[in-house]
Order: C-alpha cells, then sequence, then structure tokens
C-alpha cells in the first residue's frame, strides 16, 4: 500500500491547473503518505481521524503511478513546549513571594496514575526521573506570585504513547544572613518561615508544584493553563500554568523535506489539494467558495504542524497557491481576499521575512496585478452582462486588486506601476488626456445605454476610477509641469466635469460611487489654477498690444475688453462646471479665481493707459489723444461693470451657504467681498484719473484769443473756441459710453479746488455748461442720483466751516434722535430753560449698562457736558460730575446751570454734548460714549413764563453712540489746511474716536 498509489486516474487538464510535473508530484506524494503515516497528537473535532480515509482520499488526488518510498523511516519525534506564565503560586520566602523557576523533560516510560485509595501523592520530581542532560531549566523570576517566563523547549521523545512531559515548579532559595531576612520580615507567617529554613539544608530550594501530562493525550497543537499538584496534602492550592505544546518532526526522510523549504512543500500541496477541490466541484469553479473539505483541511493542518511552519508561513503559502491557481483555474477572486488581511497582519506582526520569501511574495504581487489589468481591459469581453454574476465577478476582482495595491507588503516590495502603462501605454500628455476623455465619454454612452445594469457596478468602478483618475492626473502634471503645454493645464478641469456628467445618469437610481471623482484631480487642481492666471494675463497683454483704442462695431469700447470679458466668461463657466463638493475647498478655489482676476484686471488698467499713452506720442491732434482717452474710460467701465456681475454669475450666494457652519460668515466677508470691493474701488480710481486727465485735454484752449478785459477783445474772437467746445462735448456725448456718469462723479471740476470753499462751480453752472442749450447732455441724463448727491458734495464744499460744523452737529443730533440701541449704555438727565434768567439747568440723574474698561471688569465713569458748536458759546465753560469709582450703573445726581440767550438754543445744531469717560490715572481717558441734546427741544424755551418747578420736567434718557471714523464733512474740514478753527475741531473729534475703544 505504501509502495505505490492504486487510486483512479486523475482528470485531464489536472496536472496543468496544479502547475506540477509528474516527478514533482510523486514527490509530494511521498511527502503526504509520510505525514499521515507519522502522525502526532489526537485528532481534531473537525479533522478526520481515520487514516485509511485519508490514505483513500490522497490516492485520488495524486494520478496514478508506481513509485517505492522509505516510510518506515521514523522521523525524530518532537515536543515544542513552550512555558509562557504563571498565577497564584506559593510565597516561600519570608517576604511573602517566591524566586520560581521551572524544570521540565520527558519521561520515556509512563507512569499509571496513582490509585485513589493512595492517601499520599506520588512524590517522584523531574530530578529522580529524568536523566540530568536530558533536564530544560526556566530562568529565575525574582519576588513574585505571577512569573511570567515565554521560554520555548524542543524536547525529543521516540514513542508517543508512553511518553509524559513533566514539569516541576520550584523557589530558588539564595543563603543569605539572618540580618537581611529579619529586615524583610512582614508578620507571623515570616517568622514560621525563617525557623523552617533554619531546620533545612543551605541553598536548598523549595518545592512550589508540578504538571504531569501524558503525550498521548496531546493534540498537535495545544494552548491550555493546567494545574499544578502538590507533593503533599498541605497546600492543595499550588496555582496555575500556561503552556504550550507543539508535536512536530525532526528529520524527515522524504525527499522534499531534504531539498526544498517547508513553506515551499506546503505550498506545493497546497496547490494540488485546491485544484483537486475545484475541479470536483459541482456546481464549476465559479461557485467555489474557497472552503477545503475535511480530508484537504486534515491533511496540510498536520504537515503544517509536523513541519512547525509559522502563521506568517501558511498565510503566504495560501496566498502564494491561491494567486497562481486563480491565473489558470477559475473560482471567485474572493477566496483571496481573506489572505491579503493575513498576509497584511502577519507582515506588519512578524519581522523575519527571508529574501526568497520576500522575492516569491513580490512576484506573486506583480503576477497577480498583471493578470488582473490584463481582464479589465477585456472586461466587455471577459465579464459581459449576458453571462449571470459578471458583474460580481469584475466586482470581485477590481476589490481583490484595489486591496492588494493598499497593503504595506506590496508597497515595500514592489514598484508601483503607473496606471498609465497599465491602462493608456501613450506616450505624450495630450494623447494621455485625449485617452481619458475618451474614455470618459465611452463610460457616458454607456450609462445612456443601460443606466440600471451599470450604475451598482460603478459602485466598485469608483476605486479603479480613483486610481485611473489620480494616475493620469499625476503623469500629465509630472510631464508637462505647469510650464507644459495650454491643453494639459485645461483638460484636468474640463475632465473633472466630464466625470461629473458622467455620474448624472444615474441620479435617479440611487447615490453614484463616482461622488469623490473630485478628488482624483486635486492634485492637479493649483496647477490649473496657476495655469489660467499666466494664460489669461499673457492673453490680456496681447489684446492691449493689438487694440487701436477704436469702438468695437457698435460699441463704445475697444477690442481688447472684449477678449478680456471672453476670458472671464471661461473662468465662469469652468467654475459651473466643475461644481467642487467640498465646501471647504470650493471656498479656497473661489478666492483664488477671483485674486487672480483681481490682480489681473488692475494689471489690463495699467496696460491700457500705457497702450493710449503710446499711441498719443505718435498723434498730432490732441483731440485724437482725448478720444483715445474715451476709449480707455469705456474699456475701464466696462471690466468694472463685468466685474461687478461677478457675485452673481458666480453664485456667492449659494456657495455661502455651502459653506455655513464650517466657515465664518464673517471670513467669507473679508475675503470675497472686500477684494471685490477693494478691487472696485481701484477701478474708480483709474476711472478718475483718466477722467482728469481727459478733462485737462479739453479746457485747453485751441486757439489765441485774448481775455475779455483787454482792449484788443472783439466778441467774434471767441466763436472759433465755442464751436470747438460745441463740437468737443458732442463727440464726448456719443463716444464716451459714461459720460453723464463722469460728469456726475468725476467731472473736471476736481481740478477746480473743491476744498476751498469759494472757487467750485455750482450746480446751475454745470448744468447751463454740460446741457450747453441741447448741445450736450439731455436734462433727464444729467438730473440723475448722482448728480443730486453732487449737489449736496458741491453746497458742502462751497459752506464756511462755522456752517460745516453745524451741519456736523445736525447729523448728530439725527443720528441721536435715530438710535434705539443701548449698546454702549445710556445717560438720564433733566433740562429746563428759564427765559427770565435766560438760563438753562440741566440735572444729570445717572447712567446705566456702561461698558467695562478696566481690567478689574469695571468702570470710573464721569459725565462732561458741552455746548455745541463752540463758535455758537464761545464763552461757555464745559462742566463735568464728579467720579464715580467701579460702577457701571452710576448714580450722579448733580445739577449745572448754564447762562445763553434763546435764540443760540435756536440755532442749526446747538445742542448739550454729554460726553462719559471712564476715568484712567495714567494716560487719557477712555471714551464710554457721548449723546447729543439738541437745545431748540428744551422745555421752556418757547413759555413766557418760567417753569421752576424742576420735578415736573420729564426725564430723558440718551442712548450712547461711538463717533464714525470716517465723515465727510470731517475731511472737507481737515482739507482746510489754513482754517485753524477748522483743524482744531477735527483734531478734538479725532482725539474722541481714538479714545473709543469700540472693536467693530
Amino acid at each position: 500500500l505504501w509502495g505505490h498509489s492504486s487510486g483512479p486516474q486523475a482528470q485531464p487538464g489536472w496536472v496543468a491547473g496544479s502547475g506540477l510535473c509528474p516527478p514533482q508530484l510523486a514527490l509530494l506524494y511521498e511527502e503526504v503518505l509520510y505525514t499521515i503515516r507519522h502522525r502526532l497528537g489526537k485528532p481534531e473535532q473537525q479533522h478526520v481521524g481515520d487514516p485509511q480515509q485519508l490514505y483513500s482520499y490522497v490516492q485520488k488526488v495524486v494520478p496514478k503511478t508506481l513509485l517505492f518510498f522509505s516510510l518506515f523511516q521514523k522521523p525524530i519525534y518532537c515536543l515544542k513546549a513552550t512555558v509562557k506564565e504563571a498565577k497564584g503560586i506559593l510565597g516561600k520566602d519570608v517576604s511573602g513571594l517566591s524566586d520560581p523557576y521551572c524544570l521540565l523533560g520527558i519521561e520515556a516510560r509512563s507512569q499509571e496514575p496513582a490509585h485513589a485509595d493512595h492517601k499520599k501523592r506520588m512524590k517522584a520530581v523531574v530530578k529522580d526521573l529524568i536523566p540530568e542532560d536530558q533536564i530544560h531549566r526556566t530562568k529565575v523570576i525574582n519576588q513574585t506570585l505571577s512569573p511570567v517566563w515565554d521560554e520555548k523547549f524542543i524536547l525529543e521523545f521516540e514513542d508517543v504513547e508512553s511518553a509524559s512531559f513533566h514539569l516541576d515548579m520550584w523557589d530558588s532559595d539564595v543563603v543569605e544572613s539572618m540580618r537581611h531576612k529579619l529586615g524583610e520580615l512582614t508578620d507571623l507567617h515570616g517568622l514560621k518561615r525563617i525557623f523552617k529554613e533554619a531546620r533545612k539544608d543551605k541553598g536548598q530550594d523549595d518545592f512550589l508544584g508540578n504538571v504531569v501530562v501524558r503525550l498521548k493525550d496531546l493534540h498537535c497543537w495545544n494552548d491550555q493553563w493546567y494545574q499544578l499538584e502538590p507533593r503533599t496534602e498541605t497546600y492543595p492550592e499550588r496555582g496555575h500554568c500556561h503552556l504550550q505544546f507543539l508535536l512536530t518532526h525532526k528529520k524527515r526522510a522524504t525527499t522534499c523535506s531534504r531539498t526544498q523549504p517547508s513553506y515551499t512543500v506546503h505550498r506545493h500541496l497546497l496547490q494540488q489539494l485546491v485544484s483537486y477541490e475545484i475541479l470536483q466541484h459541482q456546481a464549476g469553479s465559479t461557485s467555489w467558495d474557497g472552503e477545503l473539505s475535511r480530508h484537504a483541511s486534515t491533511v496540510l493542518y498536520l504537515h503544517a504542524t509536523q513541519k512547525d511552519l509559522s502563521d506568517f508561513h501558511q498565510d503566504m503559502a495560501q496566498w502564494l497557491a491561491y494567486s497562481k491557481l486563480y491565473q489558470s483555474l477559475e473560482f471567485s477572486s474572493s477566496c483571496l481576499l481573506h489572505q491579503i488581511t493575513s498576509i497584511e497582519y502577519r507582515w506588519v506582526q512578524d519581522r523575519l521575512r527571508p529574501e526568497q520569501v520576500r522575492a516569491e511574495l513580490a512576484e506573486s504581487f506583480q503576477s497577480l496585478l498583471t493578470y488582473g489589468v490584463s481582464l479589465i481591459r477585456r472586461f466587455r469581453i471577459i465579464f459581459p452582462l449576458s453571462v449571470p454574476r459578471s458583474q460580481e465577478r469584475l466586482q470581485s476582482l477590481l476589490r481583490v486588486l484595489v486591496q492588494m495595491c493598499k497593503t504595506k507588503a506590496f508597497r515595500e516590495l514592489c514598484t508601483p506601476m503607473p496606471i498609465s502603462e497599465l491602462f493608456l501605454p501613450l506616450q505624450s500628455m495630450e494623447e494621455n488626456s485625449k485617452a481619458l476623455s475618451k474614455l470618459l465619454l465611452e463610460v457616458i454612452e454607456d450609462l445612456k445605454q443601460c443606466q440600471r445594469i451599470w450604475n451598482k457596478l460603478f459602485r466598485v468602478w469608483g476605486w479603479s476610477w480613483g486610481g485611473v483618475g489620480v494616475g493620469a492626473g499625476t503623469v500629465m502634471w509630472d510631464q508637462g509641469g505647469p510650464c507644459g503645454s495650454r491643453s494639459g493645464a485645461v483638460t484636468a478641469p474640463c475632465l473633472c466635469g466630464a466625470v461629473g456628467q458622467a455620474g448624472a445618469f444615474t441620479h435617479r437610481e440611487g447615490p453614484l460611487a463616482l461622488s469623490d471623482f473630485h478628488q482624483w484631480f486635486e492634485e492637479a487642481l493649483p496647477l490649473w489654477l496657476q495655469k489660467a492666471y499666466t494664460t489669461t494675463l499673457e492673453r490680456a497683454q496681447r489684446a492691449v498690444q493689438m487694440d487701436q483704442l477704436k469702438p468695437y462695431g457698435y460699441h463704445k469700447h475697444s477690442t481688447s475688453t472684449v477678449d478680456l470679458s471672453t476670458c472671464y466668461a471661461q473662468i465662469v463657466t469652468t467654475w459651473q462646471q466643475l461644481s467642487w463638493p467640498d465646501p471647504e475647498k470650493a471656498f479656497m478655489i473661489m478666492v483664488n479665481l477671483l485674486e487672480d482676476m483681481c490682480k489681473i484686471s488692475l494689471m489690463y488698467c495699467r496696460l491700457i493707459k500705457g497702450r493710449a499713452e503710446a499711441l498719443s506720442l505718435s498723434e498730432q491732434d490732441e483731440g485724437e489723444a482725448a478720444n483715445k482717452l474715451c476709449i480707455v474710460v469705456n474699456n475701464i467701465e466696462q471690466l468694472r461693470l463685468q466685474m461687478l456681475k461677478l457675485p452673481a454669475q458666480l453664485d456667492w450666494a449659494q456657495l455661502e451657504q455651502r459653506t455655513r457652519g464650517v466657515i465664518d460668515p464673517q471670513q467669507i466677508q473679508n475675503t470675497l467681498h472686500h477684494q471685490l470691493d477693494s478691487t472696485l474701488a481701484c477701478l474708480d480710481h483709474e476711472v478718475r484719473d483718466v477722467v482728469q486727465a481727459l478733462a485737462t485735454k479739453v479746457t485747453t484752449w485751441h486757439c489765441p484769443c485774448p481775455s475779455p478785459g483787454s482792449e484788443q477783445f472783439h466778441p467774434e474772437s471767441i466763436i472759433p473756441l465755442m464751436k470747438f467746445l460745441e463740437s468737443e462735448l458732442q463727440y464726448l456725448n456719443e463716444v464716451l459710453g459714461l459720460w453723464g456718469r463722469s460728469v456726475a462723479e468725476r467731472g473736471p471740476w476736481q481740478g477746480w479746488g473743491l476744498a476751498g470753499g469759494s472757487h467750485c462751480p455750482c450746480p446751475q453752472s454745470l448744468e447751463l455748461c454740460f446741457h450747453a442749450e441741447g448741445c450736450g447732455l439731455p436734462l433727464d441724463t444729467l438730473h440723475s442720483a448722482d448728480f443730486r448727491t453732487l449737489e449736496t458734495h458741491l453746497a458742502l464744499c462751497s459752506a464756511s466751516s462755522h456752517k460745516l460744523i453745524q451741519k456736523y452737529f445736525s447729523n448728530r443730533i439725527q443720528q441721536q434722535l435715530d438710535t434705539s440701541s443701548e449698546k454702549y449704555g445710556a445717560v438720564t438727565i433733566k433740562a429746563l430753560y428759564q427765559p427770565s434768567e435766560q438760563k438753562l439747568r440741566v440735572e444729570v440723574l445717572n447712567a446705566t449698562n456702561l461698558i467695562p474698561l478696566d481690567s478689574n471688569g469695571s468702570s470710573d465713569p464721569f459725565v462732561q457736558l458741552t455746548l455745541e458748536p463752540r463758535h455758537e458759546f464761545p464763552e461757555v465753560v464745559a462742566r463735568t460730575t464728579q467720579c464715580k469709582r467701579n460702577e457701571l450703573h452710576p448714580l450722579f445726581d448733580e445739577a449745572f446751570d448754564f447762562l445763553i440767550p434763546p435764540e443760540k438754543c435756536r440755532q442749526e445744531g446747538a445742542c448739550l454734548l454729554l460726553t462719559v469717560f471712564d476715568y484712567d490715572m495714567l494716560g487719557a481717558n477712555d471714551l464710554e460714549g457721548e449723546a447729543f441734546f439738541p437745545l431748540c427741544h428744551l422745555p421752556g424755551l418757547d413759555s413766557q413764563e418760567d417753569e421752576t418747578d424742576m420735578a415736573r420736567v420729564p426725564q430723558t434718557r440718551l442712548p450712547l453712540t461711538h463717533p464714525k471714523p470716517t465723515d465727510e464733512i470731517l475731511q472737507l474740514l481737515e482739507s482746510r489746511k489754513r482754517d485753524r478753527e477748522a483743524q482744531a475741531f477735527v483734531k478734538l473729534r479725532k482725539q474722541r474716536a481714538k479714545q473709543s475703544k469700540e472693536t467693530e
């Protein structure tokens, strides 16, 4: 029976499936028979215990052949014993602890179990039963009752039926002085131990317990806690010892064991058994789930234990066998997932990896990856939708490949193959872009044809597509970089938009796995933004160089503005197609786009102004130079209108809604809106400069004419000038598209001394000049809202400083009346005017809800009372209340009298200014707030008799306000450098603003 195999003939193609030649199969057959013949240990419950069944199974697996083997040459039987740890052992030392160690070995002849009637247990120990050269000893663990050794020992034996394993645990005793022992004494038991040790021999160790196990009672692998048995009945509970046993072979007589590594033999055996299982499966290869039969599992288990294969080597053998068989025999690739997980776990845990193992594992990874990619390339043929479960097979294959490439072992052993070489073996970046675009179009077409079928499959394609997207994007930018071809830079966002369109087809059937496709292009996105900026800037520069500053068709701007608007429109379209899903990343993209567009806009203004200046140098006619400036104004204005449309075109409202909860709205306001407003202000300034230059050219006299006061003046001499002005105004009205706005906002009066007050043109003069009896602007165009604003501005400019100061206080009084919020607190007063004495009596009652301005969380408030404007009340001295320490709701209850005539109280802007300060001993006082009480509303001002009873005067609660940082009137007063009173007033108001600690 052992010399030849008499089983049935193997099935055709079986040998090719396993990958082994007949001589190798013969040697493998010898290995299997040897394993069964020299089986050790009791069978596991899930394994086959009858050896005859195993022999019959092996004869079916191996082809019929006639060979003779030396199966009766026994190996060396070994017991691999691991002493892990112990717990609950006895304390033999004076300190109550022990210094345990173990003696272990194998007795060749097993002892019979003691009879139940025996009162004394067997006292034999390892030193008495086993020869000294066969006894193994663990290290000593000092002073513990729970020692941990974790030491391995190889114990050889001849007969498993008669051999038994013995382990004795001892407490190591070292000769110590009596003084040292007394120092460790803790209780009465320790004293007893001292007397007991005094009676025994010096250096004699104490017995802690023993374990005796018959080898025939062990399985191939055992992991168990054993109770330590005593030699006497004094201490029956002596604790437990954790032991692990493995029954193995040494010096096996088979050819494979002598010539090949153990894991290689195990892998060949596994390949053989799996091939047989697949071919014998009733439902076909794709239905095999990877589970081996009991016979195959038993053979593999016995071989692995006898060869002492580690878990890592067993898992690696399984992976090598399964991955190789998958390339020749069809079965579900899901069987490989568990092997990949095991390899990854063992790779991280096991640090001992021979070079041969690493090479074989790397080769298996690369081979399976190449084979899997070859199947994916022909997925329409290999996995047709007409065949049942094709989608499941493709999905499983993709999952296996992606999971394998993610493992640490794959990353360390294999050089990642560029995705472009696997899927798109092209040469140039443009070919990559075209191929990827073509692939996307094919996917979209497939989605149109069979949405419901492909929807499920795309859940897996999300993984594979991720590799394609990142790979293509990386290859594209590695080859070209930011300075590569223009098509590569533009392709990345276009492809991203195309993938987004592909995902839209399956929206009805549920979420598509392509939802994360934006991540594939995230690496290339910053490079594309930089490329888009440089391309747009270059196009704008070329457009300005070619611009002749002539009206484009029926428009009043030139060609360069059209080119720039087209670039901006393309950027807006790309943003809309991009539709980046991550709100935070989308916000950063928007910030970059807006910043680039703003920089390009400002650069365009400088370029177009330089272009106009260059063209004007070659023009002899100054009228043509003025006309070109008109085109420049129209261009910048057209660009400004384009920038104003950006919030709506880029849908900032939706972006703010998407980023709600992620980005602070104030940050959006500061980054987007403030940046756009700043750019628009710069564009306005550029237009203002150009209009100023245009005004200078328009007001230049084009004919010599004596002044009207001279003796040579003739009325006819002014006619050429008037004709020129009439023609210029008519031309400007036709050519300058924003002439009405320019006249209303930035007209030539800017050079006429607006700040002087006496040289400003009145609105009537402007209307007479620019309407020009019908030859200039129409009245309905001229009388716009901007023109009305201009009228107000000119009125302020022409007013005296006293009038401006009065107007300032009138505005503050109106602001006081419109304020209802007590953000900074409030002050309560009573005010009464007594006409008979021309005296104003003011009672300051209290202040409430003041802001804490000191470091202790409180304030030291006091109130200063002044009558404003100062030029109306020059002799009235400011009055001050007492300072209330550490109060936010101070009670003043103080009265003050002011002698003022009634007509002064009725002046414009006349008011009582109540300023609440926080007193600071060092430095300037801090401003809590100020309130304005109009004197024209004083009780008793319009009566003939005095109201002497202040108790009947109602209280007035005035909310405190803070001065605004900018004010038009203060700016006008500040521009009047020679007016000392105006400068002093502005200085005082700026000081109040500086004292304010308001934080916007």
